[in-house]
């Protein structure tokens, strides 16, 4: 389960893509969560999901 709080979750996420998912669908189907959740809780706080970097950046 991941956290809520968005500034844990976009350390938690970025730290898990870059140790061990090639890309966020891998990650979301790995930990069975909502990639439409994950990206709308990040965007909330100016992150969005950049696929060539495999992490969220400050918009």
């Amino acid at each position: 389960m991941l956290p809520k709080e968005p500034n844990i979750l976009l350390s938690v996420i970025n730290t898990k893509l870059r140790d061990m998912y090639s890309s966020l669908d891998d990650l979301c189907e790995d930990l069975d969560e909502s990639k439409d959740e994950i990206i709308e809780a990040l965007s909330k706080i100016g992150y969005e999901y950049n696929a060539k970097l495999n992490q969220f950046i400050k918009k």
